[in-house]
């Protein structure tokens, strides 16, 4: 696949990766036609992702006060199409309502308001959303997580490499219509994570209750470029 301009560019910070293994048969009915579950010795995955965006703003535009930092937390598993891992999206809660729109209008991602509040200190980051979309289902979440150890060197095809290198998300449409698109970054900085959750909904209208200790990822800075998504079918 060759290279498109990139569009959007974006930086994500004190992000956690929490992933829970989970049966693939729950979650293989509730992808869109055109999306094949990507499981990982027959298991699949749920990851609940908490950060911060900041510098997020179109290409050749600065950053807008108000408008380009927010806290944003997705559910997600991991798919293929025309033997083209990705990312799909459950959900992506985001503390901006323009970005809220202009995301579900252009990229086609299932983007919902809520009231978010993250805060990093002394490595600690602190995190809760409550989404307030109208007529979404519930998504609540609350916790604290923190690196810990030294920066990892991630081999490739670990768990580690296969839940984290994901250049591409796939979205789709009212109408079922299924989009790709690509991003670029460096490799993910990963360390191992330690983690508190006190609240998380994110999954029940899945039907799947993440319950369990997680597998913890946590990576402190990350700049992203965005292409625009292409319709695959």
């Amino acid at each position: 696949m060759t290279d498109r301009p990139w569009v959007l560019r974006m930086t994500w910070r004190d992000l956690c990766f929490m992933h829970w293994p989970v049966r693939a048969e729950l979650l293989a009915p509730t992808l869109p036609r055109g999306l094949t579950l990507d499981t990982r010795g027959g298991q699949a995955w749920l990851g609940v992702v908490p950060f911060t965006m900041t510098g997020v703003a179109p290409r050749g535009v600065p950053d807008v006060p108000g408008l380009s930092a927010f806290p944003e937390l997705n559910l997600r598993t991991y798919v293929t199409a025309g033997g083209v891992g990705g990312v799909w999206f459950y959900s992506l809660d985001a503390a901006s309502p323009v970005a809220v729109r202009l995301a579900r209008a252009l990229f086609h991602l299932p983007y919902f308001d809520a009231r978010m509040w993250a805060t990093t200190e002394n490595s600690i980051t602190r995190y809760a959303s409550l989404r307030t979309h109208r007529n979404a289902p519930e998504g609540r979440f609350a916790g604290a997580y923190r690196p810990v150890g030294d920066p990892l060197s991630v081999a490739s095809g670990s768990l580690e490499d296969w839940l984290t290198n994901r250049l591409y998300l796939y979205s789709a449409d009212p109408a079922g219509h299924v989009y790709r698109g690509r991003i670029h970054h460096t490799a993910w900085p990963l360390r191992r994570a330690e983690a508190v959750i006190r609240e998380n909904t994110l999954a029940d209208r899945l039907g799947v209750t993440l319950t369990g200790e997680p597998h913890l990822l946590h990576a402190q800075t990350l700049d992203v470029r965005a292409e625009w998504v292409e319709r695959i079918t």
